[in-house]
């Protein structure tokens, strides 16, 4: 990387895969300070960060260039013990008086005021932010300021607590005001309520094996880490409350013996999920296990993991040449952001540096890294619970997501073409791969057409998940939805179920209900030409042509400024099946993929592949699901 601001020389003694060290993460969060500081305005209440606004406006986007940074300011100040050699709490200071002043005000410094999540609702997304630093940094900032600014600072707080969130982790918003006011003396019955309510929903939320849902429906992607076990464990953490610990701490555990998996061997978490441009702060929950000890992993696991991400993005142009954190993922990238997503956003990466808590005496740092969990053996990983399969190979260090189970499609909500959401609606992420833009042939893809109109998965409904030694299945029926006319054909629907083998995806589609005439086609991994990636996708049954060739994704991907999809085709009308194999790897050597499968047998419904050599059958069973994996 062309480094925007100076870092430490790598330690590999003590960091033989990162060369990170607790000053390296220091450094980096001194340098991403430092640059976003010459974008304040006078008086320091709003950081206007250069960059195309947000749909909430440019005052908002400058209350979150405040609000963002200072809980990296936060982080890095506590975890010093209040050294602070930067003048950062100074800073912030003088930002919270000014804004505070007059809120709502039209003028240079006013922040605007919280309102109900859909009329002004981001300021209560950044209230969070501004009450956690503020808690953090309470003996050195909070306690020093006039009285005056502390009492407008919690009526500016307060309306976090009197307006409505959006109906997902947004409640953790509230709690988190709640939570500092009631810290330094200043809870009552609102603050309790607050509280309270979020609890009852995180509760009614939680589905097991560590996975919460962001809201009622079925979204499970990176908001579990850095926002719906991030808030509660180190809310309970810094209010040392040892009940609270011991059961969001064992949650946070259970989840990061799953997640500590989704991470490749170069750093990268799976791109998967809204809000990507937060990049680093993937690794929040896997800091935060360490810092407060509710972890499965070592300490030099954990900061392998942690250091790996960090360092994976700053290597690879996540930071402009002024060092500012740009939208996009490595470099811009329009096709993943959000309308919500403004200048400061990226910023919300600050959770990372929660790792600055561990003090520098912790194991955490002075541990000697071991390798990641992809780095140690194969593995693959049914979580049944969010609908999810793991599959990571060690020799190229990839790990892929095959998603049964997250759809981000609220429970009210109907199903429309419209929303189709590249970040949930693939059958399959990685740490290598990003989704193609919406308008280019969609990578992971099952399309049924049926009268000139494609349809998309919209709402996944999982019909289990398991895993044995080296194996793993997870399966999952949706309804296609079409763009113009009727959104959907009554009768019709797709049952999909996944098999990962080594390094293999076994892909069996059982389409029920489709018209005569229909057609059907399934697309694999999305890879640009200059990528040292192998993408393939083979069909030995229900389709045209078994070994069709790729088509192109011209805007390509997070990766690659355009892309190649591999895609098979063939006819479906009533009850068919469609048998693919297909696979992900960087291992230049990997096998055909016709030569993977020795015999692939469908007979009323029900498949049977035996692999190569006669080294495993597999066997797919419907009404109901089952799937089996039997060694040789």
């Amino acid at each position: 990387m062309n480094d925007p601001f100076e870092l430490p020389a790598d330690d590999h003694d003590i960091s033989p895969r990162t060369g990170y060290t607790r000053a390296h993460w220091e450094a980096v969060a001194d340098g991403l300070l430092t640059a976003a500081w010459r974008w304040s305005t006078p008086g320091c209440a709003l950081l206007d960060l250069p960059g195309r606004p947000s749909r909430s406006g440019v005052r908002s986007d400058g209350l979150e260039g405040y609000a963002r940074t200072f809980l990296a300011a936060a982080f890095r100040v506590a975890g010093a013990g209040g050294d602070d050699p930067h003048g950062l709490l100074e800073r912030y200071a003088s930002g919270l008086a000014a804004g505070t002043r007059t809120p709502g005000r039209d003028d240079t410094e006013s922040w605007p005021l919280i309102l109900d999540h859909d009329v002004q609702g981001q300021p209560m997304v950044e209230s969070a932010s501004v009450a956690l630093g503020l808690r953090l940094t309470a003996p050195w900032l909070w306690e020093r300021l006039d009285a005056g600014v502390r009492d407008r600072a919690e009526e500016w707080l307060r309306g976090a607590l009197r307006h409505t969130p959006a109906p997902n982790n947004w409640y953790l918003f509230p709690y988190t005001v709640a939570g500092f006011l009631e810290s330094v003396g200043r809870g009552d019955a609102e603050t309790a309520a607050a509280r309270q309510r979020a609890l009852e929903l995180l509760e009614g939320w939680y589905r097991g094996d560590g996975w919460y849902a962001d809201g009622d429906g079925r979204a499970f992607d990176h908001y579990n880490g850095w926002a719906l076990h991030l808030y509660p464990v180190l809310d309970a953490h810094l209010a040392g409350d040892t009940e609270a610990s011991a059961h969001h701490g064992e949650r946070l555990r259970t989840h990061l013996e799953g997640f500590a998996l989704m991470f490749g061997a170069d750093g990268a978490p799976l791109h998967f999920g809204r809000s990507l441009t937060y990049r680093f702060a993937a690794s929040a929950a896997v800091a935060l296990g360490a810092v407060t000890g509710h972890t499965p992993l070592t300490p030099g696991a954990s900061r392998r993991i942690a250091s790996g991400s960090l360092r994976h993005f700053l290597d690879r142009g996540a930071l402009t040449a002024d060092g500012l954190l740009g939208l996009g993922w490595y470099g811009p990238h329009e096709a993943g952001l959000q309308s919500y997503s403004g200048p400061a956003s990226p910023y919300w990466a600050s959770k990372a540096f929660v790792a600055l808590l561990a003090p520098a005496g912790h194991a955490f740092w002075t541990a000697r890294e071991e390798p990641a969990p992809v780095e140690e053996a194969d593995r693959v990983l049914a979580l049944p619970a969010p609908g999810l399969l793991v599959q990571a190979t060690r020799a190229d260090g990839i790990v892929r997501l095959h998603n049964h189970g997250s759809d981000h499609v609220r429970p009210h909500e109907g199903e429309t073409a419209a929303e189709d959401d590249p970040h949930y609606g693939r059958q399959a992420y990685s740490t290598r791969t990003g989704p193609t833009a919406p308008g280019n042939v969609a990578d992971n893809h099952l399309s049924v057409e049926t009268g000139g109109r494609r349809s998309v998965r919209r709402r996944i409904h999982p019909l289990g998940a398991g895993h044995g030694d080296g194996w793993g299945w997870a399966a999952s029926w949706h309804r296609p939805v079409f763009a113009g006319g009727p959104p959907m054909v009554p009768g019709l629907r797709v049952e999909s179920v996944t098999v990962a083998h080594g390094p293999y995806e076994l892909r069996v589609h059982r389409v029920v209900g489709a018209p005569e005439g229909s057609r059907l086609t399934l697309t694999g991994w999305a890879t640009g030409p200059e990528e040292p990636l192998t993408s393939a996708l083979y069909g030995p049954h229900g389709w045209d042509d078994p070994s069709a060739g790729p088509v192109r994704a011209p805007q390509g991907t997070a990766w690659t400024r355009w892309a190649r999809v591999p895609r098979l085709t063939g006819a479906c009308g009533g009850t068919t099946v469609h048998v693919a194999l297909a696979s992900l790897t960087a291992d230049a050597d990997a096998v055909p993929l016709p030569e993977v499968l020795e015999e692939v047998r469908v007979d009323d419904g029900t498949v049977e592949v035996a692999w190569a050599g006669g080294t495993a059958l597999t066997r797919i069973a419907f009404e109901p699901v089952e799937v089996s994996h039997t060694r040789r």
